[in-house]
């Protein structure tokens, strides 16, 4: 057993806390559980992965698909422990989102051993090194968008059948979620703009090309259409409910093809490959 998949564990296991208090708070125990207990759980959930994911980059950039999903779980706690901070209902989207990370963390321990490829490029490494970043918040965004998204679509759907449970009535309130999704959504086309100009940099400095057509780039492009489109009908005509969840669950599964989604199949099933 390496000493990678160890600490890996031990990041993982960070994670199990956060993941079980919001069950054990469904009931109807007052209405903020914003606790000591929560916040304990929430700062252990968010250590764990991002030290994990420190150690890992620590010098040099690790291109792995075990390493990336380990550095999107950090960028997702440390989002999600700032809107719980900062928002009075988005830690009532934890029910949702910490199991989701949990089984992220246990397929990025599964995969730890993984051959990771070489990162090769000739771009200057300012511009390599805030692409990736870009990169990352861009899906943290995007991942607790989708969130906020079916966590809207549940409480819409027990709404109409009149048949609420213990995880919709701790789900934050369907205005909420949806004023969530639309301000994430926001800053995810935001910085996934970003994302495209510095990934088009990245290409210039290397190849000398502005575009090219590959896997990754067509959806992220995708991804940038479809949550532009969602954004100018939510605005304009005001679209909410189970259709803005979809495209928002599509957009998310367009991204996921784009970054884990590519990094799964060149680095696991395949077993070679190179990522900028």
């Amino acid at each position: 057993m390496s000493q990678n998949f160890l600490l890996s564990l031990t990041a993982l296991l960070s994670l199990l806390p956060a993941s079980v208090y919001p069950y054990r708070r469904m009931g109807g125990q007052g209405a903020d559980g914003r606790t000591r207990a929560f916040w304990g759980a929430l700062l252990l959930a968010a250590a764990g992965p991002g030290m994990w994911a420190i150690l890992q980059v620590a010098g040099q950039w690790q291109t792995g698909f075990s390493t990336a999903l380990w550095v999107t779980v950090a960028a997702c706690m440390a989002l999600f422990l700032g809107f719980s901070a900062l928002h009075r209902t988005a830690w009532r989207l934890a029910p949702l989102l910490l199991p989701y990370l949990l089984a992220v963390g246990a397929l990025a321990t599964l995969t730890e051993d993984a051959r990771a490829p070489v990162l090769r490029g000739g771009a200057p490494g300012i511009w390599i090194d805030l692409h990736i970043a870009i990169s990352v918040f861009t899906y943290a965004l995007l991942t607790l968008s989708a969130v906020a998204s079916l966590a809207a679509f549940l409480q819409e759907r027990a709404l109409k059948t009149k048949t609420p449970t213990p995880l919709t009535r701790f789900l934050p309130p369907v205005a909420e979620s949806e004023r969530l999704q639309v301000a994430l959504l926001v800053a995810s086309e935001v910085v996934l703009g970003a994302g495209l100009a510095t990934g088009m940099a990245v290409l210039h400095f290397e190849q000398g090309l502005a575009f090219r057509v590959d896997h990754k780039t067509l959806l992220s492009l995708a991804t940038f259409i479809v949550v532009g489109v969602l954004l100018i009908a939510q605005f304009r005509v005001g679209m909410r409910g189970r259709t803005a969840a979809r495209l928002v669950l599509i957009a998310y599964l367009l991204l996921t093809l784009a970054y884990p989604g590519v990094k799964f199949v060149s680095n696991v099933l395949v077993g070679n490959g190179a990522w900028t």
